[in-house]
């Protein structure tokens, strides 16, 4: 809203402080992600894709049930992949697990296509897994893990103050937690803490080796640590800038996760991609 003297809300609405500090807004990430259908080749432009259509009907059979499930495309030639890709898309979230695995969620929700590479990058296996989330991944994930957090003991770092009474909450909360138990957030961005308390923080998790980045609603990036379902889940705007710095613990954070009704309309759309070929 504005008027002859200028905006009557929002930044510059405001007059200076005596110091000249002025009024400022946190930029908030500024477009989401929908869903569109693919652009899927007519059926006359195509030959010969009888294999890809067998295992896409199995796909979409799992999402109906509601089943996680692993389709190994290894088999398919060139030309089934190549369609494949095309009526799979790619989605909102990809996830690097690793030096070997490599996972990209398609525009069909809970449709997951997951690589398998060697050390030099050569593709081992590909994957359709359909479910909330990549089982492969979340394997890759735990290992190596440590179900336990402990307390901090001795002299503190300098400058860490706050951070040591969130590890007594983590380990606490490890501890006794059973599975299916909904996350439990720990949102930094709220508490009074300093750089050194962040570090100390980070290094008393321990580094994972699972990175996500979720796209739906600005960008959303989420990090495994050493430690069984702790997780750092960081969102940003659009100039890079941390604006929600949380741990969660849990699983795995649900912004990576497709909820049982996204399924149910996967698979929908699916029935109705495929019908196009019958």
């Amino acid at each position: 809203m504005t008027s002859s003297l200028g905006p009557v809300v929002g930044a510059g609405s405001q007059p200076l402080d005596e110091d000249g500090a002025e009024l400022a807004y946190m930029e908030m990430p500024k477009s989401m992600r929908t869903y569109s259908m693919p652009a899927v080749p007519e059926p006359e432009e195509v030959e010969d894709v009888t294999a890809a259509l067998a295992v896409l009907a199995k796909v979409r059979d799992a999402l109906d049930e509601g089943r996680a499930a692993r389709f190994d495309l290894t088999g398919l030639d060139a030309a089934n992949r190549a369609f494949v890709d095309q009526i799979l898309g790619e989605g909102e979230v990809s996830i690097v697990a690793g030096a070997t695995i490599q996972a990209q969620e398609s525009v069909l929700a809970g449709v997951w296509r997951v690589h398998e590479v060697d050390t030099a990058g050569r593709l081992g296996s590909d994957i359709i897994e359909t479910g909330d989330f990549p089982a492969s991944v979340l394997a890759m994930a735990m290992t190596g893990t440590s179900a336990a957090l402990t307390p901090h003991e001795g002299e503190l770092p300098s400058m860490v103050y706050n951070a040591p009474a969130l590890v007594t909450e983590m380990a606490d909360r490890l501890a006794t937690r059973a599975s299916g138990d909904a996350a439990h957030v720990i949102n930094l961005s709220l508490l009074p803490l300093s750089d050194e308390d962040v570090d100390f923080l980070d290094a008393r998790l321990g580094p994972g080796v699972v990175t996500i980045l979720s796209r739906g609603y600005g960008n959303c990036r989420i990090s495994s640590t050493a430690t069984r379902h702790g997780w750092w889940v960081r969102y940003f705007n659009s100039r890079d800038a941390i604006i929600l710095n949380t741990i969660e613990i849990t699983e795995v954070p649900s912004v990576a996760c497709a909820a049982p009704e996204d399924l149910e309309d996967s698979a929908q759309r699916l029935g109705e991609i495929l019908r196009v070929y019958q």
